[in-house]
């Protein structure tokens, strides 16, 4: 059975994601997406209203079921799913998650990737983040749902980059790639973004996966010394000053039991402070690579691929952390698994 991605679109308050699900709703691309929203009114979708299906779930026009978040986030996507089943909404792919502008992502991944019953019929797809190009710093400095937000991102919308300074938008953006260097930024005033792409193409669509992969992996493997200029000098009680991407890349091939146990322990005790691990491993024995997600404690089934995404066969597991040393990290792996040193 194929589990439907859940895609989570978060953002500080007045970063404009309420702006960006609009232009969702409305999009071709995503007629077959349901989406749970914390108010109908703040999304504003009567021009957009078809007909109410039942309780507080409408049909739009565009084909997308949208309704709202009562009570219990877990609860509303069973019932989703199960009025799904039984023909009273029609048979979305995909649902999108919209949540407040204060809220820390990590419980609500922590239920669609923790809970048995959720997870029998859905998997995580991708964490949308928009973030305001005039304030995006201020509340970085001041508020650590910001920081938070971004360190699980898969996708970045940088918004309102029309009435922002050039120099803060570059400022801006190097401070968001030191704290999450593997996620795409794309603008949400680019006349070119792909709306729908945002929540249709994931690690793990069985689909678009490998160039996905590929993309990230390709971006957390960039030097870095161009943002550099962009972190010296700063405040160290910001919120993201203990905050960094890195990645580890082992030649040899892995043994998954072994990488299983490493992992669990790591998670058991650094788990607060891994706040994301994505990676694609080359195990002993095995002709394609398997994928690997993980959110602070929670961790997603591995995906395995059916082939490799690239030419470099190597494994390459991208973490962002909070106060972890790259170096004791890496060192663990190695010598966990009996790999040669650096």
């Amino acid at each position: 059975m194929s589990r439907l991605p859940v895609n989570v679109l978060t953002g500080f308050l007045g970063s404009g994601k309420t702006t960006l699900l609009q232009r969702m709703l409305a999009s071709e691309d995503l007629a077959d997406t349901a989406v749970l929203v914390n108010e109908f009114g703040e999304v504003g979708l009567d021009h957009h209203l078809l007909r109410r299906v039942e309780g507080d779930i409408v049909l739009l026009k565009s084909g997308c079921v949208c309704c709202t978040i009562r009570e219990d986030l877990g609860s509303a996507i069973r019932d989703l799913y199960s009025m799904r089943s039984r023909g009273v909404v029609p048979p979305f792919q995909r649902l999108a998650i919209e949540t407040t502008g204060l809220a820390d992502p990590v419980p609500i991944l922590s239920t669609v990737m923790g809970e048995p019953v959720i997870r029998h019929h859905f998997r995580l797809g991708n964490v949308v983040v928009t973030i305001d190009a005039v304030n995006g710093g201020f509340h970085l400095d001041r508020q650590p749902e910001s920081v938070r937000q971004i360190a699980v991102a898969d996708r970045i919308v940088l918004t309102k980059t029309d009435i922002a300074e050039p120099h803060e938008v570059e400022r801006l953006v190097g401070r968001v790639r030191a704290i999450n260097h593997a996620a795409p930024i794309d603008l949400a005033g680019d006349p070119n973004l792909d709306i729908g792409g945002l929540l249709s193409s994931d690690p793990y669509d069985v689909g678009s996966r490998g160039q996905v992969v590929a993309d990230w992996l390709r971006l957390a493997g960039e030097e870095r010394e161009h943002h550099h200029d962009h972190s010296h000098g700063h405040d160290r009680n910001r919120h993201d000053a203990a905050i960094q991407t890195f990645s580890v890349t082992l030649d040899e091939p892995l043994d998954w039991t072994a990488f299983g146990i490493w992992f669990s322990m790591m998670l058991n005790r650094h788990g607060d402070d891994l706040l994301r691990v994505k990676g694609i491993l080359n195990l002993r024995g095995g002709d394609a690579p398997v994928v690997i997600n993980g959110v602070q404690h929670v961790i997603h089934p591995p995906i395995h691929l059916d082939a490799w995404p690239d030419g470099d066969r190597r494994s390459r597991i991208v973490f962002i952390v909070r106060g972890l040393e790259r170096e004791r990290i890496e060192a663990s792996l190695r010598a966990f698994l009996g790999l040669s040193a650096l």
